[in-house]
């Protein structure tokens, strides 16, 4: 049994997780998220999808807290998950060229038999640079753009794309550690105070 888990399999996430000092160990939710029907805003979008990734990761351990999380870019009323291959990419990366569009995160941390507190979502707009056919064809042989929502990476190569963001940058990156921290300490699963115990003793 686990006090904390993560329900993602995105090695980006359980980087960030350890920046809270907060164990944890990960088990991606059995959960294919390509079959759940989400509708609303983007925001709501994120949080019900975070959700039943957090619910279907409880249910197969009903003693830990799950942490689950869900990103979205959106741009002309369009949410853009992962592309599904190379040409969906370049259909996204073709969007937000040269434009600012709104990156979400749904986070939710669920505990099976409690009541937790409600998924909360964070938001940051982000700008990219126009991309010439040649760029935008050397950033997709990268393989980078291949599991990301929105097909890029703001921690990889794709942070030479992005001049400008407005909000939190680890909420681009598929995790808001501020909000992550606030869901712990209203569950009482961690505080900020104790997060950083025995830091610095290496």
């Amino acid at each position: 049994m686990h006090s904390l888990i993560l329900a993602s399999a995105s090695p980006r996430r359980r980087q960030l997780m350890e920046l809270l000092g907060v164990p944890f160990v990960v088990k991606p939710a059995p959960l294919d998220e390509k079959q759940l029907r989400l509708s609303g805003t983007p925001a709501r979008q994120a949080m019900d999808s975070a959700r039943a990734k957090a619910e279907a990761a409880a249910l197969a351990d009903k003693d830990s807290w799950v942490l689950a999380a869900d990103t979205v870019v959106c741009i002309d009323g369009m949410v853009l998950g992962k592309p599904n291959d190379r040409d969906d990419a370049r259909r996204m990366l073709t969007l937000l060229s040269g434009r600012d569009h709104l990156v979400t995160t749904g986070v939710c941390l669920h505990h099976d038999g409690r009541n937790g507190p409600l998924p909360v979502f964070e938001e940051t707009r982000v700008w990219m640079m126009a991309l010439s056919h040649e760029l935008m064809e050397a950033y997709l042989d990268t393989g980078e753009p291949d599991d990301k929502a929105g097909a890029y990476g703001i921690q990889g190569y794709g942070s030479t794309l992005i001049p400008r963001i407005d909000g939190c940058y680890f909420n681009v990156m598929g995790l808001p550690l501020y909000r992550c921290a606030q869901l712990l300490e209203e569950a009482g699963v961690g505080f900020r105070s104790d997060f950083w115990k025995g830091a610095g003793n290496d």
